[in-house]
């Protein structure tokens, strides 16, 4: 099976930490050159330190905000490079019933992650085409699959994003370019903390019985790694996913209840 990424290049976003973090490690790992792409630029600078460079490999980063798609373009458009693979990769919204929801919050998820998602997405197809290869990876949820409690703001962009992606997938495969999404499940990241904290707080329980109680939905009973969500990543970006295009991936211990 070919994994070998040795000369691609990869465009990883919200790679600071969490499953951005590792699939960027894992990429690196298969020879990848990475650019990094977050607000942070103290975080950014330790990433990319723990980059493998043993192949050859060249990684560099952009300092770009979420919030401001047309920055987060321009700092794109001047990378010299021909980008053969996309993470798309940010922070979730923050959590609450949907009814609840203000239509700044709805609007800010909208530009955080599909806005931005397009915004990349346009910038680094044309060299996709040029080079007649191109990975266009989404990090969802399975809140596509099955929507979650609590997560109303997010549930509603991320089937927005899902079904950008698959048309986006429909529009591009002829040119030797994939669009897939990963859905993680419960993964241990900052993310998921902030999550159980905020239950825990609503709840009055102890975050153990919040954190248990999770793991408890899961077939596997436990949380998922973020390295093992970056292995999914890694191999859809890869030449043996060449013929998987337009589907959604859940990575979650058998929790997601539909097919």
């Amino acid at each position: 099976m070919n994994l070998n990424l040795t000369h691609k290049n990869a465009l990883v976003c919200g790679s600071t930490q969490g499953i951005g973090k590792a699939s960027a490690i894992q990429l690196a790992e298969l020879g990848a050159n990475i650019t990094l792409v977050a607000r942070n630029e103290e975080k950014l600078q330790h990433v990319l330190k723990a980059l493998a460079i043993d192949k050859g490999q060249s990684h560099n980063y952009v300092i770009a905000d979420f919030q401001n798609p047309e920055d987060l373009q321009k700092h794109i458009s001047v990378i010299n490079l021909n980008f053969h693979i996309l993470i798309n990769n940010t922070g979730g919204p923050a959590g609450g019933p949907v009814f609840n929801a203000s239509l700044e919050e709805f609007d800010r998820a909208f530009t955080q992650h599909l806005k931005c998602n397009h915004i990349l997405a346009q910038t680094v197809v044309p060299g996709m085409k040029k080079e007649g290869y191109g990975r266009i990876i989404n990090i969802i949820s399975t809140s596509v699959k099955q929507p979650l409690n609590g997560l109303g703001v997010s549930n509603t962009i991320r089937g927005a994003v899902a079904n950008w992606s698959k048309t986006l997938a429909n529009e591009l495969g002829e040119y030797g370019i994939t669009v897939n999404n990963v859905l993680p499940g419960a993964t241990a990241t900052e993310r998921l903390n902030e999550i159980i904290n905020n239950k825990a707080t609503k709840t009055g329980k102890s975050v153990e019985e919040i954190s248990n109680a999770m793991k408890n939905e899961v077939p596997a009973k436990r949380f998922a790694k973020p390295e093992e969500i970056a292995n999914a990543v890694a191999f859809l970006a890869s030449e043996a996913a060449a013929y998987i295009n337009g589907i959604n991936v859940p990575v979650d211990g058998g929790r997601t209840k539909s097919l």
